[in-house]
């Protein structure tokens, strides 16, 4: 693989990669540095991805192991919920206190999930990537991922529902 050949093939990934990067790691400078390594690592592993029958998923796969070596050397543990959501933006300042209590809410809500649901949900819905992306990075089948995120859909959704019955005082 050429230097020209990497970069259409390799190298125009990385941009996809940053959201799952930034979120392992915690941080947009520590993961524009990893990403910058993970390149490296992969620029040397050229002529074996040449041949690989799924280059997109060995890249994704390389960079979630690359973060998860760095919190192991680093004996950082992956902080469980410790993220920040913007989800809902308004224009009116009354709009907007609403829209940040629903992402206090959500946040506490996600960290109450189990891990697995936790990052399919976050990687399908926040950082949009596709279910066989998830599949290759979480090495689960995708049915299996597709379970996963109904389940913490379904979760998300009931948690907000009785939060906010009770708010209206509809007590069941």
């Amino acid at each position: 693989m050429n230097k020209n050949d990497f970069k259409v093939n390799i190298f125009s990934l990385s941009e996809g990669l940053f959201p799952l990067v930034a979120r392992l790691l915690g941080n947009k400078t520590k993961a524009e540095d990893a990403i910058q390594e993970i390149m490296i690592k992969l620029w040397e592993k050229r002529k074996q991805l040449e041949n690989h029958p799924n280059v997109k998923g060995f890249v994704f796969l390389t960079a979630r192991n690359y973060c998860l070596d760095i919190l192991r050397k680093k004996r950082v543990l992956v902080s469980d919920g410790e993220f920040h959501l913007n989800l809902l933006k308004g224009t009116k300042e009354e709009t907007q206190l609403e829209n940040n209590e629903l992402n206090e809410i959500i946040i506490e809500i996600l960290k109450n999930l189990p891990k697995q649901q936790r990052e399919i949900f976050i990687m399908r819905d926040l950082d949009g990537y596709d279910f066989t992306e998830i599949a290759i990075i979480m090495d689960i089948k995708i049915t299996h991922a597709r379970v996963l995120l109904s389940r913490a859909r379904k979760k998300i959704s009931a948690v907000l529902q009785e939060t906010y019955s009770y708010e209206r005082g509809n007590y069941e």
